[in-house]
């Protein structure tokens, strides 16, 4: 940023290129002007070549750095529903998605940054040792040089280290935490944050208490270097302007850790 009155820095990452057709996609650019990481769909739970191709291209333009967010073969359940997968076919369907970004990401003349699962996928691997090693070993393949994005101490960011790859911990601001650390089921009333100012609430009380409040009661520890905020949310982009004030006003600068 070259501004002296940002003692400090955090990113903010979003969950873009979510649509399906890419005359649709009029409001993505202006969210991704507000962040500075972008976590693309592959084509597996939502997204196609063509919205790929657009929004890489959107975030080279703007310099936000461009990150493959892989998910599971279910654009019905837009990758949120978990399904009986082996670690052997989460490997290759990773390894095949980082692969197509990656060659949009080189059209464009940027590098890929990151690796980040999507929805079902990022829970299980952060629960389930082998499918978080099935996705470090296909970003590794990719790039040893890629980043993993996770919850902090999950096991993804677990494996991602133990195989030597950057890991960046990641908080979650339009998403209600329980007492253990882990996100509030979205089945749970409360679970999203649809209100904007509690939502920045919980942004400010991650990065400068590194802890909030439970949905159930108590506080969460968070430890994050990135905030994600959901693409799909209505109004992501006036709440991400929002968001981006009210950090730089606490004397933030919003930049990407790559």
């Amino acid at each position: 940023m070259g501004n002296s009155a940002f003692s400090r820095s955090i990113d903010l990452n979003v969950d873009a290129g979510e649509q399906f057709d890419v005359s649709r996609m009029e409001s993505d650019r202006l969210l991704l002007s507000c962040v500075s990481s972008a976590n693309i769909a592959c084509g597996y739970h939502a997204g196609n070549a063509q919205v790929m191709r657009r929004t890489v291209e959107w975030c080279a333009e703007l310099g936000v750095a461009v990150g493959a967010h892989p998910g599971l073969p279910d654009p019905h359940g837009f990758g949120r529903r978990e399904m009986a997968v082996t670690a052997s076919e989460v490997e290759a369907d990773v390894l095949y998605q980082i692969g197509a970004l990656k060659a949009f990401a080189s059209a464009a003349g940027v590098l890929l940054a990151h690796v980040k699962p999507h929805g079902a996928l990022y829970h299980m691997a952060s629960r389930r040792r082998e499918l978080a090693e099935a996705i470090v070993r296909a970003a590794k393949a990719i790039d040893p040089g890629l980043a993993i994005v996770g919850p902090s101490g999950s096991e993804l960011l677990l494996a991602a280290t133990d195989a030597g790859l950057r890991t960046v911990e990641e908080g979650f601001v339009d998403r209600a935490y329980m007492s253990d650390g882990s996100l509030a089921p979205r089945s749970m009333r409360g679970a999203v944050h649809a209100n904007e100012r509690e939502a920045i609430e919980q942004a400010l009380a991650i990065v400068e208490r590194r802890s909030v409040r439970a949905l159930d009661g108590g506080m969460a520890e968070v430890k994050a270097q990135t905030l994600c905020l959901h693409g799909d949310t209505p109004g992501a982009a006036s709440f991400a302007a929002a968001l981006k004030r009210s950090l730089q006003e606490r004397g933030y600068a919003v930049r990407s850790p790559q």
